[in-house]
């Protein structure tokens, strides 16, 4: 892709891949909050005829290519015009799997007036949560490297809820606690690197219980492929984008052994044979007849 024809796609259609929507809108802007920080005034504005963006809170703005690098700059990504060109032609192809993909109802704040705000966020040293991570069978030391212990406040009801927090790529978190969860938006997947720069494998998660009962029952260690935790199987589009080109060999799915787990290892297959040289390996057999990975792990450790 050269810059004309990235100038050329619709600053809006990115924007959508990332799952930001407009939140106002007149004939000639749409208004949307930053993708680059937490706010709650949409303050990020997209010119339809000009196709260009400006935010106001940082007083930059651009094409396309420009938000490319700034975005990719944020995420602590490789963020030249280069890698902002193939970061634009991933997410611009026209994926042919998208009618295959599920929609799970859950629990998610997402929208403009969610109730749920951020209070804090430290160390996991809360004894409940410990407990409820020790009955799902995930010992302390690996929920320190990937989770957090947040408090949340409930705007509608005033309670604060301390809960797990899973960090994904857009500043969101997935919440948790054993009466309890949620996402605090904004939604998206989780990419964690292996543990083998440049690894030939990518694994695939529904959730992060999933994904730390995998690495307990392969010994503890970090895996040696990437990950992505999808945190939603609505969020399959987006981990797509994440490996479309990238090169790798293997990619292997930890769908749930459900309607909407079978539909979305279904996807990822079609998904896949669109990549050179990229084979599919369903793991469901492994922890089958369980309904996903965690509740296998469970069963494994008589939890």
């Amino acid at each position: 892709m050269n810059i004309e024809l990235a100038k050329s796609i619709a600053i809006s259609e990115i924007l959508g891949k990332l799952n930001l929507i407009p939140k106002s809108s007149s004939n000639k802007e749409l208004r949307y909050l930053s993708p680059f920080r937490n706010e709650r005034t949409p303050s990020f504005f997209v010119n339809i005829n000009e196709n260009v963006w400006f935010d106001h809170g940082e007083g930059i703005g651009g094409d396309l290519v420009k938000f490319a690098c700034v975005y990719l700059e944020r995420q602590n990504e490789a963020h030249t015009v280069s890698d902002a060109l193939r970061w634009i032609s991933n997410l611009s192809s026209e994926f042919p799997v998208s009618s295959l993909l599920p929609v799970r109802k859950e629990r998610s704040f997402e929208k403009e007036d969610s109730p749920l705000s951020l209070k804090s966020n430290r160390p996991l040293t809360n004894v409940a949560l410990i407990r409820y991570l020790e009955k799902r069978g995930i010992p302390l030391n690996l929920a320190k490297r990937h989770l957090r212990e947040l408090q949340v406040l409930n705007s509608n009801s005033g309670k604060r809820i301390t809960c797990l927090g899973f960090p994904n790529e857009d500043g969101g978190f997935e919440l948790r606690n054993p009466f309890f969860k949620a996402c605090l938006r904004p939604k998206s997947i989780s990419f964690i690197r292996g543990r083998v720069p440049k690894p030939d494998g990518i694994h695939l998660f529904e959730g992060f219980l999933d994904y730390l009962s995998a690495i307990v029952q392969l010994n503890g260690r970090p895996l040696k492929a990437d990950t992505i935790v999808l945190n939603s199987v609505s969020c399959a589009k987006e981990a797509m984008a994440y490996i479309h080109k990238y090169g790798y060999r293997i990619a292997y799915t930890w769908m749930d052994n459900d309607p909407a787990g079978q539909k979305a290892t279904e996807a990822f297959a079609e998904f896949f044979k669109s990549e050179d040289g990229l084979s599919h390996a369903p793991m469901n057999n492994i922890y089958s007849p369980h309904k996903d990975v965690n509740a296998w792990h469970m069963h494994h450790l008589r939890l």
